[in-house]
């Protein structure tokens, strides 16, 4: 039986704050439906924040003939990039050849070709590269991107830091992102639409009691609050199996496969803007991406990872195997001397049945169950290009539960900051110096590629440097920090330096530490304040 102090319903309840869970939050919001999400920790802290920090189309994936996919994903990184010029931007990636490499061939088209053609067994030949990057040209309407050619890696700068054997080279397009941004900036539209994002959140329980959703939550301070809703989205990623059986109790045929994928940071490699896309002889592929202006990200494994609870961490295993896949490659070979950072997280792939995890669908799948009375719908896998797609996918699922709900809108609508032309990213710097002439190229392009339109709000009224508070080093100022917590959803040092941006590479220990310290002290005078 409902209190008197919970007679409000909202029409969906979420439960997690990663990037699916915040893109469904804001397209229903956006049409109208009442939204409250819950995320346990802060945004984006699991796999969301710790992808290879691509929209790429996923070239490997047409070996597992997953069409449909790749088609999607490469439609949708230039809807994307048109609406989030300012976290994501266009690359191109090398792809060295040379004629004697050869694989183990786990693919369903290498053992096609070790079946017909037993003389090319264990290798792709050029052609058949060459035709994968035609499709990849042409699946998905590239209008923004440049297409793909042959490079010449003999006397040029993608050449120069690879071993003398490679002399040729396919060179393709794709995007970076960043990652953990994107989450944050749609939770931030969500909010705008009248969403509640609740950060630091766990769900104790959820029960189906008079044709309704009661949801238990317990706020980081021990506070619990209960929420009557029409309809539950379990978005928990790694959890989403955990949320189905432990917390809800239902029986349910589908389940989840957990993958880690583990990378290493090193110091930069090479001198130019492009990214790798490097060949093992296990079959397998990783990037070599350049990332945060001094340094290289290589990656990524795939590896099992049984228990949601066990935090993903680098093992030594993974990176010796990333030093040795890319010493294949590079002329100055790599050790663990080069390594400034690891970081790794658990993709909750649908379990389909392949016999490895390279080999998982990164397909995803939605499943609502209303037998019970309230129904709620369950998101299995995804990758980060696709999320739109998915979170259109679920309204279309959900509409049928809400009569009149209006239909898809979030293609080309900006996030907040990215409302400015794909190329714009150089003129918006430029006017933000203009505007602040304290700032320097590194500040002012740091600045830009994080709040875009936004970042002259971040700064407000400043004429100087010490108009910005407090230096906390590597140009994070008090003020930045101010805004990431009213309006960024940041808590800790951590929110701050390794997910809203990555000048944890930049700040020692100490001065994260700093941080933490200002921020909790403002953070319990505000709640002081308030009460």
């Amino acid at each position: 039986m409902r209190s008197s102090q919970t007679e409000h319903i909202h029409d969906l309840f979420i439960i997690g704050g990663g990037i699916n869970g915040c893109g469904i939050a804001r397209d229903a919001a956006g049409r109208g439906l009442s939204v409250v999400l819950a995320e346990m920790n802060d945004l984006a802290s699991a796999t969301s924040s710790a992808s290879t920090k691509l929209f790429h189309g996923g070239l490997r994936y047409l070996e597992y003939f997953e069409v449909r996919l790749v088609r999607e994903a490469l439609i949708e990184r230039e809807v994307l990039l048109r609406a989030m010029p300012h976290i994501s931007w266009p690359m191109r990636f090398v792809l060295p050849y040379h004629k004697d490499m050869r694989f183990e061939g786990g693919t369903p088209v290498s053992r096609l070709m070790g079946l017909f053609m037993p003389w090319m067994k264990g290798r792709r030949p050029a052609w058949l590269i060459r035709l994968g990057l035609f499709l990849y040209d042409h699946l998905g309407g590239r209008k923004i991107l440049p297409g793909t050619r042959t490079l010449s890696l003999q006397g040029t700068p993608e050449g120069a830091p690879l071993d003398d054997r490679f002399a040729k080279a396919f060179e393709y397009s794709d995007c970076w992102v960043e990652d953990s941004r994107l989450v944050v900036l749609n939770a931030r539209d969500a909010a705008a639409r009248g969403a509640r994002i609740l950060t630091r959140t766990k769900v104790i329980s959820a029960t189906r009691e008079d044709g309704l959703w009661r949801v238990l939550t317990e706020a980081g301070d021990g506070t619990q609050c209960e929420h009557w809703v029409r309809m539950l989205i379990n978005a928990a990623g790694p959890w989403v199996g955990d949320i189905i059986q432990q917390k809800l109790r239902l029986n349910s045929s589908e389940t989840v496969r957990l993958v880690r994928g583990s990378h290493i940071v090193t110091r930069k490699l090479y001198d130019h803007d492009k990214c790798y896309f490097f060949q093992g002889t296990d079959g397998r592929i990783i990037f070599a991406i350049p990332y945060e202006t001094d340094f290289t990200l290589i990656g990524t494994t795939d590896a099992d990872h049984p228990d949601p609870s066990q935090k993903p961490v680098c093992t030594a295993d993974e990176r010796r195997y990333l030093i040795d896949f890319a010493n294949q490659y590079f002329k100055n070979k790599l050790s663990d001397d080069d390594i400034v950072w690891t970081y790794s997280g658990v993709r909750p792939l649908y379990d389909d049945g392949a016999s490895s995890a390279t080999a998982a669908t990164r397909d995803y799948t939605l499943t609502v169950e209303a037998e019970g009375g309230a129904p709620i719908l369950n998101v299995f896998g995804g990758k980060i290009t696709t999320y739109r797609r998915l979170a259109e996918g679920a309204l279309d699922k959900i509409r049928p539960f809400f009569p009149g709900t209006p239909g898809r809108w979030t293609a080309g609508v900006a996030l907040p900051g990215g409302d400015f032309p794909v190329d714009g990213v150089e003129a918006l710097i430029a006017r933000l110096r203009g505007d602040y002439p304290f700032l320097t190229d590194v500040w002012a392009r740091r600045l830009i590629r994080a709040y875009g339109t936004e970042a002259g709000q971040v700064l407000g009224d400043a004429t100087c440097e010490t108009d910005l508070g407090e230096d906390f080093g590597a140009t994070l100022r008090e003020r930045e920090i101010t805004w990431l917590m009213d309006r960024e959803y940041a808590r800790r040092a951590d929110d701050v330096v390794w997910r809203r941006n990555k000048l944890g590479l930049r700040l020692t220990a100490d001065e994260i530490e700093r941080i933490d310290t200002w921020m909790a002290e403002r953070a319990a005078r505000l709640k002081a304040g308030a009460a």
